[in-house]
């Protein structure tokens, strides 16, 4: 590279969330060995501290105190990852940016094939993982069933086990941060901003220190998110259930009449009044439960973008060199 060419700058997002246990450990001899190798390129380090209750975010400032090219977002309570992410993407001034997890599952010795294949022309690389090594059973079937599913309602751009430990050009972005939804799947979103992608593939490593704050709850409700957020296709199969529901009916009253009025029960079901009057209300009742539950949470997510909040608050007293 010419001394009078200006180097390209890699941004790094890196969310962190009560991770004192294993942080340093995991930045010393993982990460910062990697990125500090890149010397065609120029860096800068973004942490996003989402919330932590414990030493984290005095461990993010002491970096930040000894490098400025290390910049601390410090939210003012937890806001979740995805909003991290949101974040550190919009704060991110690379030419290409890599956001990659802090707990060591994923592996920095393959950011420089990531940079590799952005430039080979990729404008999104996706780390991708072997979601079916390192889970219980009930984990492994609900992930199988989560990305079939997905798919099924019409999402066809997201790549079984695809994570958020990728590499995004700066153009891809641009486009992102034009992006208001709240409740957001940043994957998801990435893949439907469309743009030239690849994957590389790679095996999902163990946790270095601590637990993970993604519980079975968070992960059900970002899989719900997703559904929602991402596709309308609950809604329409609704809609077809609807259609189903009210034939089924139409043709069993029909049944019924003949059967028990104009044939006189030759088959002997004894269906009276109450019988009938009973089965299809509480049929019924149930199918508009479920109506209501599904159109209830696409309401709720309609009223979080009216509201107009931001997506986070910055603890400007916490968060250094920005």
């Amino acid at each position: 590279m010419s001394i009078f060419t200006k180097k390209r700058l890699i941004s790094f997002v890196i969310p962190v969330h009560n991770e004192q246990e294993g942080l340093s450990d995991f930045l010393e001899h993982k990460f910062f060995p990697v990125t500090k190798k890149l010397k065609d390129y120029r860096t800068e380090y973004i942490f996003v501290n989402d919330g932590s209750t414990d030493s984290t975010l005095k461990i993010v400032q002491d970096y930040a105190a000894k490098d400025k090219n290390i910049k601390v977002i410090s939210f003012s309570r937890n806001f979740g990852k995805e909003i991290a992410l949101a974040a550190g993407y919009r704060f991110a001034k690379g030419d290409a940016v890599i956001s990659i997890d802090a707990d060591g599952q994923q592996p920095p010795n393959l950011i420089p094939e990531f940079i590799k294949k952005w430039n080979e022309g990729a404008e999104v690389v996706t780390g991708v993982r072997d979601h079916y090594t390192k889970h219980g059973f009930i984990a492994k079937i609900g992930s199988k069933f989560f990305y079939k599913l997905l798919r099924k309602m019409g999402n066809e751009y997201t790549v079984p086990g695809s994570t958020d430990y990728r590499l995004i050009d700066r153009v891809v972005i641009d486009e992102y941060n034009k992006l208001t939804e709240h409740n957001r799947i940043t994957r998801g979103l990435i893949d439907w901003l469309g743009f030239k992608q690849t994957n590389i593939y790679y095996i999902y490593g163990s946790r270095m220190a601590g637990k993970t704050s993604y519980n079975f709850s968070k992960l059900f409700h970002l899989a719900l998110d997703s559904f929602v957020s991402m596709s309308t296709t609950p809604l329409m199969i609704l809609g077809h259930l609807g259609a189903f529901i009210m034939l089924g009916s139409f043709l069993l009253g029909m049944f019924c009449i003949i059967n028990q009025y104009i044939l006189g029960d030759p088959l002997q079901l004894y269906w009276d009044g109450a019988v009938q009057m009973t089965i299809f209300i509480t049929f019924l009742v149930g199918i508009i439960l479920v109506a209501q539950a599904i159109t209830a949470l696409y309401i709720s997510h309609i009223h979080a973008e009216t509201q107009g909040r931001p997506l986070y608050i910055i603890d400007k007293k916490s968060s250094r060199n920005l």
